[in-house]
């Protein structure tokens, strides 16, 4: 593991995709309002960390790479204070252009539980990049990094025309390309070095009606997204089952979880993707990359809110299991 560390400080990750603002309203709640029978919150403090793409970005940088994260930033407070917490953390953005506003996650906490959500967003056409300036914004940053990750969270930036140019582009400089995708805008990935859905992502993309109490149909699964994207790597992220390792459309092994206590898996599939990609960059075969990713991700789901891993605390968490 310290070895494996030791090459991923030396690499260069480019993330593109939809960044947000992730805000935390944390307070308590004793009682209704006389105004509609719902809770009467008592805020005690406001904390902002990086959501979406950007928290990929920040896992990157966490776990020791260097990271460059290309997405949109709205002209307001959260573009700016989202543009801050990035630059406190050492990585370069590439602002793509558009006309939206920042997309922010609003979450409410309550006795460290959360009551609601509240987004604010644009529509997805204002975060899309004009076809002609896709090859202009990216291809210096893809020629310079090890790996390209494209980060969909179903907002807009990503697009069928974009996907594929960025993913031309990276071949042609040789790198790796990876994509936690969201299958409901059905975007036309094909041939990634790595794809990484959860459970249901997996079976939207392979576009199985699950039937209820029934095990994960894993072998059908892998078979039919590998028959439509081709991935040369597919990690399906199963909770607390852990993650269902398949190569070239064939189901493999599945890793258990490595997660001791459960807080919150809000951004553990940022976490899983930032150390899949950065282990399968740094030379790893899939399942050492997993299994580094697995502990990367035990760790952070006992983290409450949008969370970051480091080194040491993944070795220590890797010393404790032995």
């Amino acid at each position: 593991m310290k070895s494996l560390f030791k090459k991923i400080s030396k690499l260069h990750v480019l993330v593109i995709g939809d960044v947000m603002l992730d805000h935390y309203i944390w307070g308590d709640a004793s009682r209704i309002s006389p105004e509609a029978p719902v809770p009467v919150v008592d805020i005690d403090r406001d904390t902002y960390s990086a959501g979406g793409a950007a928290n990929v970005a920040l896992n990157l940088a966490s776990l020791g790479a260097k990271a460059t994260l290309a997405g949109f930033f709205g002209k307001d407070d959260a573009g700016k204070r989202l543009s801050g917490i990035l630059t406190q953390k050492g990585i370069a953005t590439i602002p793509t252009p558009g006309s939206g506003s920042t997309i922010v996650k609003t979450r409410v906490l309550v006795r460290r539980q959360q009551l609601c959500r509240l987004d604010r967003e644009s529509p997805q056409h204002d975060y899309a990049i004009d076809s002609g300036k896709i090859e202009t914004t990216f291809e210096k940053a893809i020629r310079k990094c090890d790996a390209v990750i494209l980060s969909d969270y179903a907002k807009g930036l990503l697009t069928d025309e974009l996907v594929a140019k960025v993913t031309a582009l990276a071949r042609d400089h040789g790198k790796l390309v990876a994509i936690d995708p969201k299958p409901r805008r059905r975007l036309r990935f094909h041939q990634p070095d790595l794809m990484t859905p959860n459970r249901k992502e997996a079976l939207q993309l392979a576009g199985i009606e699950p039937e209820p109490h029934q095990p994960f149909p894993a072998a059908e699964v892998c078979a039919r997204i590998y028959e439509q994207y081709r991935p040369k790597h597919l990690v399906i992220t199963l909770s607390e089952d852990g993650m269902l390792l398949s190569h070239n459309g064939k189901a493999g092994r599945v890793i258990p979880t490595a997660a001791r206590e459960v807080f919150d898996v809000s951004g553990a599939g940022d976490t899983s993707i930032a150390a899949l990609t950065l282990g399968l960059a740094a030379g790893a075969v899939l399942e050492e990359a997993a299994q580094f990713a697995n502990a990367a991700a035990g760790v952070v789901v006992g983290k409450l809110g949008t969370a970051t891993v480091t080194p040491a605390e993944i070795l220590q968490h890797v010393s404790e299991e032995k």
